[in-house]
């Protein structure tokens, strides 16, 4: 248990600075884009009412209240929910290194998304539920049906294992990589862009019905990972260890699994595929305030969630007036500092 204490700074410190960036970083996602808003003019907007903005005031009114600010909350949510179940499956695997591509629900939207693209150029592409597309509901069916075989494969008369979990991920994400390149193969020229994009990761979709589905789901996991911060905790002895510590293993495997799941099925479904933010945040909070579940959840979530409204916020001006996908930027900011990360624990050992 001597572990739990290994840190360089208190959970409390690092909680109070990232809810100080929180609010800093928000507000630079509203201000940030093709059209800069000054942070005056942001707050008149914010404070004043609904007829109190004309001419140019008017046109910046309707920048945030339609495309910045549920872009950016939906980057907060997308953020938090990645980060979250990034720490889950670390938690899970017992392994710093893991990430939710583990399980497969990535590849397995690809496919999702893909195929409905491909296959489904007379469904109307448009809303179709709760504000998701037919493109995002292809992507949400296809991550969970991934998340469901490579568990049933993992799952024996001895119960779950979790290195077979791991290779059946990855061979179950090797398959489904497989299925997508012959999709985009067999896709023609706006297919294909439709699916590459998809794949990068895009926050350009965002609506109020999404980030309406995003706070739903990430408000029933608030309530439900918390309970499992003490299981989590004695995990990281071992599985033996934590059964006579009198934790039903298998169902705690399964209830991170289905949380880890429905998480990233949700994100990428809202979102399409974002990489690095759910491996690099936890790790990172990980190496701040050490491995204890009870503060590395919901430090990572807060992380997760700025470290994505600020990546987002630097896609849309890095190529002005164009911008990147978000997915590209995290990978971007995320291998080489997370290549850092680990010559510096490379140093310390």
């Amino acid at each position: 248990m001597k572990r739990l204490n290994t840190r360089l700074i208190t959970p409390q410190l690092c909680a109070v600075i990232l809810l100080i960036m929180l609010p800093l970083v928000s507000v630079l996602g509203l201000m940030t884009g093709p059209v800069f808003i000054p942070l005056s003019d942001i707050l008149s907007i914010m404070l004043a009412g609904d007829g109190a903005a004309n001419g140019s005031n008017s046109q910046e009114k309707l920048i945030i209240e339609i495309i910045r600010l549920p872009r950016v909350m939906l980057s907060l949510i997308v953020g938090a929910l990645l980060a979250a179940c990034g720490a889950l499956l670390q938690g899970l695997f017992r392994n710093p290194l893991a990430d939710p591509a583990l399980i497969g629900v990535s590849a397995g939207a690809s496919v999702g998304a893909s195929s409905v693209i491909v296959f489904g150029s007379m469904v109307n592409s448009g809303g179709v539920m709760l504000g998701l597309s037919a493109i995002s509901m292809g992507a949400f069916g296809g991550a969970i049906v991934a998340s469901v075989i490579i568990y049933r494969l993992a799952t024996g008369p001895q119960g779950t294992s979790v290195a077979t979990m791991l290779l059946a991920g990855i061979a179950i994400s090797a398959l489904a990589g497989a299925a997508t390149n012959t999709l985009s193969y067999l896709a023609d020229n706006d297919m294909l862009r439709r699916i590459s994009l998809w794949q990068m990761g895009n926050l350009q979709g965002a609506s109020w019905e999404r980030v309406g589905l995003g706070a739903l789901t990430a408000g029933c996991l608030a309530v439900l990972i918390p309970r499992e911060t003490g299981a989590l905790n004695a995990m990281l002895l071992g599985e033996s260890e934590a059964r006579h510590l009198g934790i039903n293993v298998e169902w705690l495997k399964r209830r991170l699994i289905i949380y880890s799941a429905l998480g990233v099925a949700i994100s990428v479904a809202i979102a399409g595929v974002i990489a690095f933010v759910g491996l690099m945040v936890p790790h990172l909070i990980r190496l701040l305030v050490g491995p204890d579940h009870r503060s590395l959840l919901p430090l990572s979530a807060l992380a997760g969630a700025i470290l994505l409204v600020a990546a987002d916020a630097l896609a849309r001006v890095v190529i002005a007036p164009a911008e990147l996908p978000v997915g590209i930027v995290t990978s971007l900011l995320g291998a080489p500092f997370f290549l850092w990360l680990l010559v510096l624990q490379r140093g310390r050992s």
